[in-house]
């Protein structure tokens, strides 16, 4: 089976859980687009004036009275759920009388709807609102399906810094208006402060303890465990000067083939010697939890104060981003061309980026999610309230962590990560 070694047919169903999956359905995607897809990039004119359309704020708050709001979103964190629901929603209809209804549609299911609604010539979707980032938000620009520029019209975006390339670049694509951040994070390593006190802080100090201690760390080999790898790239570069964001064939064959050889190195040290890898994070989590192995991983800083608090990691679970850095993530809301609400989207979307709902999320007991409106831009009075955020108090400060922030690189290099994974370690495994 793909993901593991050769197993007998008598394993347990916990052995068959930990297998990584055959397809990602990211590449047939790709494939699908590049028979659709027209020449460039450029939205049509007609699409540019739909959403700058000349009317004040106060006309579009009146015209998205009493309207249903649809958004498409990841609903896999109850917590998360949770807010939207029972907070977010009731806001927006005392407010606003404006109905926000969800469906947990992403990724690429999301990508293949939208572009089943552009061959179809359907000029009102499903959604108004599309949750997205990185390899989604790529697809989507591909095929002209995100109407915009819009976020130069949402009042609360005077708090964000839109020179921040943080920001203003997704996965090294220009924002550009099409897409409004809602959220940023930073991937850190939890450890079990009990068991490892002092975590290993470079690549080479990671490699020690890994031998030292054999079958006490592991990656995932989903999202969460591929935004690892890309945390190392960069330090298997032969300078800082070589384009790891966005490599050229030779580069990448370079530097991948270190990090593989690195992983081989590894291997035989990780946990069941490394012939399978937890399929998601969640699973990783598990493992820490039940003392499997030493440390987990997320690509939330602050979701080790969040899950500690849910029960499903345990109290000494610590974060920490070591000293090669680990990437900060992005991501957005956008509003497809077709989308049938588009004034009340620009409402709800300009809500969820105001200081009180980015303060509500930032806190872990809510999401832990991190924001992305600058404290400089704030008044002392709310400036002062971001900074003494209750409950987050199992990883070091925000501002300490970005300064060993890393940069996305392309959508291409997660596609490559997922591809050369597959190949060079968990197929050559079988």
């Amino acid at each position: 089976m793909l993901g593991t070694a050769a197993v007998p047919d008598h394993r347990s169903r916990f052995d068959t859980m930990f297998t990584c999956p055959k397809k990602d359905g990211f590449l047939p995607l790709l494939i699908l687009l590049a028979s659709v897809l027209p020449s460039g990039c450029d939205q049509p004119a007609a699409l540019h004036s739909d959403i700058a359309a000349s009317r004040d704020w106060s006309e579009r708050t009146r015209a998205s009275q009493g309207r249903v709001v649809r958004m498409a979103m990841w609903d896999g964190d109850p917590q998360i759920n949770q807010w939207m629901r029972l907070q977010v929603r009731p806001w927006l209809k005392e407010h606003f009388k404006i109905d926000l209804q969800f469906s947990g549609v992403r990724g690429h299911a999301l990508v293949t709807r939208m572009l089943s609604d552009i061959e179809a010539d359907r000029s009102s979707g499903d959604f108004d609102i599309v949750w997205i980032n990185g390899e989604t938000f790529y697809q989507l620009r591909q095929i002209n399906a995100l109407a915009g520029p819009f976020t130069h019209l949402l009042p609360n975006a005077r708090f964000i810094d839109w020179q921040d390339p943080f920001i203003a670049l997704d996965f090294q694509q220009p924002v550009e208006g099409f897409e409004c951040p809602w959220g940023t994070v930073q991937m850190t390593l939890i450890h079990n402060s009990e068991t490892v006190p002092d975590p290993p802080h470079t690549l080479q100090e990671l490699e020690s303890w890994i031998r030292m201690n054999p079958g006490r760390f592991t990656f995932d080999c989903s999202f969460t465990g591929m935004t690892f790898l890309k945390s190392l790239l960069p330090g298997f570069a032969e300078r800082k000067t070589d384009p790891v964001l966005s490599p050229d064939a030779q580069t990448w064959k370079t530097v991948s083939g270190r990090l593989w050889d690195w992983i081989r190195r590894q291997r035989p040290y990780l946990w069941r010697e490394g012939r399978t890898f937890p399929e998601d994070v969640a699973q990783l989590h598990h493992l820490f939890s039940t003392a499997e192995v030493d440390f987990t991983m997320s690509n939330n800083d602050g979701e080790v104060d969040n899950k500690v608090a849910q029960g499903i990691l345990p109290d000494s679970a610590r974060a920490y981003v070591p000293d090669w850095g680990t990437i900060r993530n992005t991501h957005y809301l956008g509003i497809p061309m077709n989308a049938p609400q588009k004034d009340a989207a620009m409402i709800v979307i300009n809500y969820l980026i105001s200081p009180d709902a980015q303060l509500q999320k930032l806190t872990p007991a809510v999401w832990g999610d991190g924001t992305v409106l600058d404290p400089d831009l704030l008044s002392a009075e709310w400036r002062q309230r971001f900074e003494s955020v209750a409950g987050r108090i199992r990883v070091p400060p925000a501002a300490q962590l970005r300064e060993r922030a890393l940069m996305e690189p392309t959508a291409e290099v997660m596609i490559r990560l997922h591809e050369g994974f597959r190949e060079q370690i968990l197929e050559a495994s079988d």
